[in-house]
């Protein structure tokens, strides 16, 4: 988690507790969690609408990987058809 230890974030949690006091800790954590749940809400929406897939297609090079892959992939059934 971004590098940080247990005595990292023991240090990092008494800083803000001498800053922001007992009382007012437990609200900022709300307010924090609900800013990053709503972040991934509004990242997955613009995914979604944005249609991804349609740019990442777009981009060089993806078409002849996609290419590729379903040659291995047919490659792959027919070595499972010659196995049986």
């Amino acid at each position: 988690m971004f590098g940080l230890g247990t005595p990292e974030l023991v240090v990092i949690l008494a800083i803000a507790f001498l800053l922001f006091g007992g009382k007012k800790l437990p609200e900022i954590g709300s307010g924090l969690g609900k800013a990053i749940s709503s972040f991934k809400k509004g990242l997955g929406e613009v995914e979604d609408t944005a249609g991804l897939g349609e740019m990442t297609k777009k981009l060089p090079g993806v078409r002849e990987v996609a290419a590729v892959q379903e040659k291995i992939d047919k490659a792959k059934d027919l070595s499972k058809v010659l196995t049986k």
